[in-house]
């Protein structure tokens, strides 16, 4: 499989995820209890940014791809490979910051309004999943 088939199959992962979270996100929303509105005001947030980032990251990955010259390919490989990698660590790193601040969330409003509960527990399912998401992908691309 070659950088550009990673990357393809990373978008369309993220796109997934997106729609879930959408969908989730404006159904937990429709519910009464302020805590599961803000879990699903979280889920529609982070799908739609979610959402951008794979359409853009995918539209860029693209363009790139079609502006090669056959001989620059291999060069050209190498480089997405690691520049992908990189952008995943740092992500996973973020991803830790924002289960983070979550809690933080969750713990400082313990008894306060349960809209802010729900959205730190939306942040860290959210930002959970995608450490996983991100982890797991930086290091299959160490074996490619």
């Amino acid at each position: 499989m070659n950088i550009w088939e990673v990357q393809n199959r990373l978008t369309r992962q993220l796109l997934t995820w997106a729609g879930a979270s959408l969908a989730t996100g404006a159904l937990l929303s429709s519910l009464r209890d302020r805590f599961w509105k803000g879990v699903g005001a979280q889920f529609m947030g982070w799908g739609a940014i979610n959402a951008l980032i794979a359409t853009l990251g995918g539209w860029i990955s693209r363009k790139r791809q079609a502006g090669l010259a056959t001989g620059e390919i291999p060069v050209a490989e190498a480089r997405e490979g690691r520049n992908l990698e990189r952008l995943l660590r740092i992500n996973t790193f973020l991803d830790i910051l924002y289960v983070a601040f979550g809690f933080l969330l969750i713990f400082r409003r313990r008894g306060e309004d349960r809209f802010w509960r729900g959205s730190g527990w939306g942040i860290v399912i959210q930002g959970a999943f995608l450490f996983f998401f991100d982890l797991i992908h930086a290091l299959r691309l160490r074996r490619i």
